[in-house]
């Protein structure tokens, strides 16, 4: 680790650099992290890669040095002219200024010729959760996401029912992706050290969703109304919510049907259940709305 290091080091201090706890920025200082990562994320010269904040281009290097193209987009301005500097010898790079979150990824996959892209990244611990649904949600052509995350959110990521990580993220990640935890890298792998543990997760896409549901916009609502109260019973927060137009009393009979006790609570129920029962209540409204 020391060469990583010293390099990270006489970096920030050739460029005058300060980390932004805005940015959520902990570079990594591990070579053997680094290229493991590449090596969990199975990177080949028939990839091309999207990463997500490459930082001071620590793992940039070796992704460009295994992928076919390497796109980068990074949001600290003062970072764009270290990475120009440092990347300049690799002719497939291509870095992108800006807020992964603002960026027109289909462009980016466009630029390659729409091929599937392979998302790598060490993500800041405060935003991981809206770019991964940014990448999941849009329907973009990404194979896998393979990110380095805070060990807490991973072990959400992987839960099942009944677990206490278990909640909305769980869910929303399974629905688009298999989780599959790689490696946990502590706190002396990274300046400046982060207070908690971290973890590679490598998100392996879906071809096609693991459950049929006839509404995606109802299930999902169903387990963000279900999980913002956790302690009630799953009638009373989804009626509670209100987002349904049914009653508490139709929404347990919603429960029953899909075969759970009425006084469910949300996290009990698997991805499968929260299909069935956002089919039942669709069906529900429907019926409510033609008498």
């Amino acid at each position: 680790m020391s060469s990583q290091l010293d390099r990270t080091r006489a970096l920030l201090r050739k460029y005058d650099f300060k980390t932004k706890k805005k940015y959520g920025q902990n570079f990594l200082v591990d070579e053997g992290v680094l290229r493991s990562i590449v090596d969990d994320a199975g990177v080949t010269k028939e990839d091309h890669v999207l990463e997500i904040g490459p930082g001071i281009g620590s793992m940039t290097r070796l992704l460009c040095e295994a992928a076919g193209h390497l796109t980068a987009v990074e949001i600290d301005e003062k970072l764009i002219p270290i990475l120009r500097e440092e990347m300049k010898e690799y002719d497939n790079f291509t870095l992108v200024e800006g807020d992964v979150l603002e960026t027109d990824l289909w462009e980016i996959a466009r630029s390659q010729g729409g091929r599937e892209m392979t998302v790598v990244a060490n993500l800041p611990y405060y935003i991981t959760t809206p770019i991964l649904m940014e990448l999941m949600q849009k329907d973009l052509p990404v194979r896998s996401i393979t990110v380095m995350v805070q060990k807490e959110v991973a072990e959400r990521m992987q839960a099942s029912p009944g677990t206490k990580a278990y909640g909305a993220l769980s869910l929303a990640v399974q629905y688009y992706a298999k989780p599959v935890i790689m490696e946990e890298v502590p706190p002396s792998c990274f300046l400046p050290q982060p207070k908690v543990s971290s973890t590679v997760i490598r998100l392996e896409r879906h071809t096609e969703p693991p459950v049929q549901v006839q509404s995606e916009k109802l299930l999902f609502d169903l387990i963000r109304d279900s999980f913002n109260q956790r302690r009630k019973t799953l009638a009373n927060g989804l009626g509670n919510a209100g987002r349904t137009g049914l009653t508490k009393d139709e929404i347990r009979e919603c429960i029953q049907k899909i075969g759970e006790k009425e006084n469910v609570r949300g996290e009990a129920l698997s991805l499968e259940q929260f299909a069935a029962l956002a089919d039942a209540i669709l069906d529900f409204q429907k019926k409510k709305g033609e008498s």
